[in-house]
Order: structure tokens, then sequence, then C-alpha cells
């Protein structure tokens, strides 16, 4: 058996493709340069070589490899790994991608043996097998920084049960909430997202190795044992299919989109609270930057690169879905522009995760000014409202009656919480000295004593069952 010392390929390696011998001229140095990917799919070395060896041993256990060839074999490939890790290994163009480089590394390494780990699998079920091992891997990661931050959210929403604030609608005051409340509002979002996610987990964990180029192989090849081998749930069951499908890759950019998308109105109300003309939240300097000319600014940086960031995950998935429209079964050419946009809808999910599961148990909730916007605008009017309702008038009359109170608040500069019994009988007979117990912020929230309602009770249950939820996520 011919040996090297070196996992890097030869020079006559890079010159005589894996795969040219029907062609009579080298690739032109241009299209070499334009069709190879491995500047960018050198990330999925772990992963591939996880597949090549499961694939190894695989070939095997059914006889198509000796034990000596598959212990050469994986011997080698760990021996790359390493070279890699320790960033000795010397990634060639020429050799067009991640799967080519590490295959010509493991023949100039350990000889003819390495030729004959490609039996019954072609570079496109091997893709295919790479990126879903990678992809199961990041969502796992992002799935614990995705829980990270929802313990953060939770832990603060407990603390700030009974703080209040002003609801908004159309960003108009309504009605009084907690701030704890609206952090939940926040957790919900999230958890939507992460069921989600788990969800796209269980159809990105299906083995496409064994569907070769697109029909099978002859080999007596076992895809349940390297299914199990590669802690698959089970090997795909179309090889056309499995060569071809990117809806997988699609469907974690769809969740990427929609967890943006929560995490861009989180970033939007994170602005707005810090700024002068509300002043509910304090960040802490660590999260933010200052102006290059305006020595007092001090700028939420952070919540607004990650409102920013939404769209240029939205853009990957319309790049994603536009890559895949129309094309003809089975594996095409296009396929390996799948691999960039993925990738980066990763690493900006992962950053802004981590930023906001950093950033969030940080915040500073400035309670009386919270308190006191709530108490501005009215907020109290449904509840004087209701108490009318209940003393037997028509809602809509007590909508007109309520109107009224409030104009004759605009002209005086008072709160409805703020005139007196007198005043607010000018309007309605029926309103009687108990009207006090209902106009107040704290009567309000408290009144709304129910499953989902921003009673301060309610808001601690709220976050007990949510605590409870993350919880079984570690059984």
């Amino acid at each position: 058996m011919t040996q090297s010392n070196s996992a890097t390929p030869t020079a006559s390696a890079q010159i005589e493709k894996l795969w040219g011998g029907r062609f009579n001229e080298p690739t032109d140095a241009f299209v070499e340069g334009f069709t190879a990917s491995v500047q960018f799919d050198q990330r999925l070395y772990h992963h591939d070589i996880q597949g090549s060896i499961a694939h190894a041993t695989m070939l095997a256990k059914v006889g198509v490899l000796t034990e000596a060839e598959r212990d050469a074999i994986i011997e080698g490939l760990n021996a790359i790994r390493q070279e890699i890790e320790s960033g000795k290994f010397n990634w060639s163009v020429s050799l067009e991608d991640v799967h080519m480089n590490i295959e010509a590394a493991l023949t100039a390494k350990i000889g003819i043996t390495g030729k004959k780990l490609h039996t019954g699998r072609s570079r496109n079920d091997q893709v295919a097998t790479d990126v879903r091992l990678y992809l199961r891997d990041e969502i796992d990661l992002i799935a614990a920084e995705l829980t990270r931050l929802q313990q953060g959210l939770i832990a603060l929403a407990a603390q700030e049960a009974a703080t209040i604030m002003p609801g908004f609608t159309h960003l108009q005051t309504a009605q009084p909430v907690t701030f704890g409340h609206h952090l939940l509002a926040w957790n919900e979002m999230l958890q939507r997202d992460y069921e989600r996610l788990m969800d796209t987990r269980k159809r990105v964990n299906f083995l496409p190795l064994g569907a070769a180029a697109l029909a099978g192989t002859t080999y007596p090849i076992d895809r349940t044992l390297t299914a199990e081998l590669l802690g698959f749930t089970q090997p795909t069951r179309n090889s056309l299919d499995s060569v071809s499908d990117r809806d997988f890759a699609i469907e974690f950019c769809s969740f990427s989109s929609l967890l943006l998308m929560h995490l861009s109105r989180m970033s939007e109300e994170l602005v707005l609270w810090t700024s002068a003309q509300f002043d509910f939240i304090r960040l802490p300097d660590r999260f933010c930057t200052g102006s290059s000319i305006m020595p007092q600014k001090k700028n939420p940086d952070v919540p607004e690169l990650v409102r920013g960031k939404t769209g240029r995950v939205y853009g990957h998935l319309m790049s994603l879905l536009t890559l895949m429209k129309s094309q003809p079964l089975a594996y095409n050419k296009d396929n390996q522009e799948d691999k960039e946009p993925l990738f980066d809808a990763i690493d900006t999910v992962k950053g802004c995760l981590r930023a906001f599961a950093d950033m969030v148990p940080a915040l500073e909730p400035k309670r009386e000014v919270m308190r006191e916007a709530a108490r501005r605008g009215f907020a109290t009017a449904t509840d004087l409202a209701d108490y009318l309702v209940r003393k037997g008038i028509a809602f809509r009359d007590a909508h007109e009656i309520v109107g009224q109170s409030v104009a004759y608040g605009v002209e005086t500069g008072q709160d409805l919480a703020d005139m007196t019994l007198e005043e607010l009988q000018r309007f309605s007979q029926d309103i009687e000295e108990d009207i006090f117990d209902v106009l107040t912020l704290e009567g309000s929230v408290a009144a709304r004593d129910h499953l989902g309602g921003t009673a301060p009770k309610q808001v601690q249950a709220a976050a007990e069952r949510a605590q409870a939820l993350l919880a079984e996520r570690g059984q």
C-alpha cells in the first residue's frame, strides 16, 4: 500500500479530477474557481468525516470492505480531522469541495484503499447527508440559546409581575398592563418559535446516504445501519427525492425568519423604551454605543442591529425558495447555492439569540416612569365603561358617557382618577364612591383576573407555567 505522510492532496491529484476520466482537457481556470464551493463548504468537514466513518463501517459490515480497509479509512479520516482542526490542512480550490478535498487527502495518506470509500455513494447523497448532520447540530445549539433567552425573560417577568405600565394599541395608550405581562407576551412568541424549530428538526433527521447519484446503488448496503450509526430517525424513502430535497433548509430559514421577526418587534420596543420620550427602561452600557459627534448619546445598537438583520434572514428564505422553484428531479448544480444562505441564516440566528439572551436579563425597568405613563392617557376609561355596564347601563350608552368624561378630562387637564365624584356624576348619576376602586391603575390590572389576563397573580401563575415548560425540555 502506498503511504504518504501528509494529508494535503498532491499537485497531480489536484490536476487529475476524481471525476475526470471522460474529459480530454483540463477545466478552465475561471470555471474551476467559479464552480468550486470549498471556500464556504469546508465548514462541513467534521460532518463529512462523521458520515464517511459511518459509511465505511457499514460497507465493512456488508462485506464490501474488509475490516482492515475499514480501520485504515477510519484512522486516516481521524488524522485528517486533526490536521484540519490544527490548521495544517491545505484546502484546494481545484478539488472543488470539502468532500473531494478530504477524499483526495485520504487517498494520499493511505493509498488505494482511500479510493474505495466512495463505493456505493455519490457526492449528491453525501452532501445532502453532511448538510443534514450539520444543521441538526446547529439546531441543537440554537435551541439551547433560545431556551436561555426564555429563561431570562420569564425570570424578569416574574420579578416584574406587578409593575404597571401602559398597554398600547396603535402605539396609543390603551389600558394598563404589567411589565411582566408584556414580557410574557414576548415569551409566547419565542415558545412558538421553539416548537417550530423542534418540528423542523424532526424532518431534518432523515438519512439520504445510500440514494447515491439519484437511483440508489447495486451494492448490498444497509441504510438502516448507517442511519443508526449517525443518529438519524430512519433513511429517506425515495432516492430521487433524497438527493434533490432542500425542504429542510427552507423550513429552517422559515423558522429563522419568524424568529427574527419576533426579535425585531422586541427590538423596536426596546429602542422606543430607551428613548428620552418613553424612558421606560435602562439598558446597561455594555449593550450600547455612543456617537462620534454627540457626547450625550447612548445608542441601543444591539436591538437596532438585530432589527436590521431580520431583512437579511428574510432574504435567505426567498433565495432558497427561488433556488428550488421549478427544479426538475433530481440533483442540479443549482443546489450548490443552498449553503451560503443557510450558513449565514444559522450564524445570524445564533448571534442575535446570544445578544438577546445576554441583554434581556440585564434590562432595568424604570417603574415610576412606567406607572406615570400609564396614569396619563385615560388608560382606565374602559374600566369606567365596564363599571357603568355593571350598573345596568347598555354598553353603547356607557361608551358615550365615558367619551364625554374623557373629553372633559382633556379640557381640564385631568385623568379620570383625578376627577372628583361630583365631576364624574355630571355625566352619570349611577357613578358612586366605589368608582375610585375601579379607576386606580392597581384596581384596573387586578380586575383582569383570568387565564391570560394581566392581573399580577395571573402573571405569576403564567410565569410558573412557562418555567415548567422549559423544565420539560431537559427531560
